[in-house]
């Protein structure tokens, strides 16, 4: 299946989308919204930082596995991706986001 934006309902009655490759793997979650208008904006806010190295936080977690954020301009956490086994992996998921994120359809799930 082709890379896309996956927008659905949480369990908590909010709304989220991911961001998957064409492997079927995610590659970023967003943040939860309140509406499916807001979700929408935060995939329009991911197309627009994706490609920007300058928005990307490389993190480490608690376990020591490195992990991304990506921020918007307005310094606001957009998604965050899974955990990785290592630094190059991280750097693999931010170069697909980059990649991926700016023309990714939306699949509506809700």
């Amino acid at each position: 299946m082709a890379e896309r934006y996956e927008l659905k309902k949480s369990g908590d009655d909010q709304y989220i989308f991911n961001l998957v490759a064409a492997n079927n793997q995610i590659i970023l979650t967003s943040e939860r919204y309140r509406s499916k208008s807001a979700a929408q904006a935060g995939i329009e806010s991911c197309r627009a930082n994706a490609p920007l190295d300058e928005r990307y936080d490389r993190r480490t977690a608690a376990n020591g596995q490195p992990y991304f954020v990506l921020r918007a301009a307005n310094n606001e956490i957009i998604g965050r991706s899974e955990t990785y086994s290592s630094t190059q992996a991280m750097e693999n998921g931010i170069a697909a986001c980059k990649r991926v994120g700016p023309a990714a359809p939306v699949s509506d799930l809700t």
